[in-house]
């Protein structure tokens, strides 16, 4: 029976989390499958004896520039985030009409490129020019794999547990603005010594945290890890708080907001909590780990903040701002998709760090 809301157009992202929820109710059960789709899990775990087989599928849709080293990254990250190592990748890449040979051959060339880096085999997928496309759009599949007790659940946070982040936000939308709309952001101000070190936000820090979990998961306390991508860091909070049936509060002052996230976003009206947010790793930590964890990372150069803690489902997803507390804000589609749909308003003088 068709309902009044079946033909409602739905925005650019995601599918609405509830919706996405129903959809995936009704998946048929499988045994071997320790973790399934649903949502805030980064990929799905199948038994494999005494080791786990970690898979996770992601495509990129936004960028153009590097958009197979884009997908190969990404995917990355999401085996990481329980604990794997990544080891195989799959690419469906699909070309628009028109398109060359010499650009078919870059794109295969970034994949080969960064699955090289990563020490990850290429072992199929499918290439195709496409009737109907715009742009260049890359899937990718990723396998990895990790002993059955290093896995981390996507569904671990547990009150008390310390909230950690790694490097800034928001790196990836940043760096993806800088290189897609340069030229408005120049015109509104945005220098170029800032928007070439937004387009360097991909390599330095860069958008991997597969360094960032390992080196956690090394120390061990490690309750849940996030990836935070559409919808930025905001999403990527309330979906591990969802996953897990917990509260969580943090301190926007502790956020580690880049320097050129807030004047890109400031420039175009744009809320760096609601921005694609690869390129930084979101850690439940137990409380008694969560020093030790924090001095591993910073040991291997890499940037960590404590933002906040786990708490009690009753107490909801609050954000905590000059000492009073809010919901945190939900954002129905990614800030970039916002603006790659609607464009950037005329002028903003809002502060980005408002918590929406």
């Amino acid at each position: 029976m068709t309902s009044s809301q079946d033909n409602v157009r739905l925005p650019v992202g995601k599918l609405p989390a509830e919706m996405l929820a129903g959809l995936l109710d009704q998946v048929r059960h499988d045994p071997r499958v320790l973790v399934g789709p649903k949502v805030g899990a980064d990929a799905a775990v199948l038994d494999w004896g005494d080791r786990v087989l970690i898979a996770t599928s992601d495509p990129v849709t936004f960028a153009t520039d590097l958009i197979g080293w884009y997908a190969v990254q990404v995917n990355a990250n999401d085996v990481a985030c329980l604990g794997g190592t990544p080891r195989w990748f799959l690419a469906t890449v699909l070309l628009p009409e028109e398109s060359t040979a010499a650009q078919a051959q870059e794109v295969f060339q970034q994949l080969l490129s960064a699955c090289e880096d990563m020490g990850v085999a290429l072992i199929g997928g499918h290439t195709e020019i496409t009737y109907g496309l715009d742009r260049p759009i890359v899937m990718g599949t990723m396998l990895g794999d990790a002993p059955r007790d290093c896995v981390v659940w996507p569904a671990g946070a547990q009150p008390g547990d310390v909230l950690l982040l790694t490097k800034g936000i928001a790196l990836e939308g940043t760096a993806l603005l800088a290189r897609e709309a340069a030229d408005l952001l120049a015109r509104r101000g945005v220098s170029p010594e800032t928007l070439e070190r937004a387009r360097q936000l991909l390599f330095t820090p860069g958008i991997s945290v597969v360094r960032d979990a390992l080196a956690a998961c090394d120390v061990g306390g490690v309750q849940a890890m996030h990836d935070p991508t559409e919808g930025g860091l905001a999403t990527g909070i309330l979906e591990m708080a969802e996953s897990a049936g917990v509260g969580l509060e943090v301190d926007v002052s502790a956020l580690p907001l880049l320097s050129e996230c807030r004047e890109v976003c400031g420039a175009l009206g744009l809320d760096p909590l609601g921005l694609l947010a690869s390129g930084s790793l979101l850690l439940a930590v137990s409380n008694e780990s969560a020093e030790e964890v924090e001095q591993a990372l910073i040991s291997r150069g890499i940037q960590v903040s404590a933002i906040g803690r786990v708490t009690d489902a009753s107490e909801g997803m609050r954000l905590r701002v000059e000492g009073e507390l809010r919901d945190m804000p939900r954002f129905p589609r990614d800030e970039l998709a916002r603006f790659l749909s609607e464009g950037a308003p005329a002028s903003s003088k809002e502060d980005p760090r408002n918590g929406g």
